[in-house]
């Protein structure tokens, strides 16, 4: 599959915490391109209130 890097103005991005397995992660996707999603442990993502 080729990976086509530009913008989309139809994409639909979504993030969510995965509290289901035995260390929650963070899961941030583009659910309108199959497989285009990453994760990371929950106590590793970035906490957004202090970016600001």
């Amino acid at each position: 599959m080729t990976r086509d890097p530009t913008p989309r103005d139809d994409s639909q991005v979504m993030a969510s915490v995965d509290e289901s397995a035995s260390r929650p992660s963070l899961v941030i996707a583009d659910i309108s391109t199959e497989e285009a999603w990453l994760s990371v442990r929950q106590s590793d993502a970035a906490v957004l209130e202090e970016w600001c």
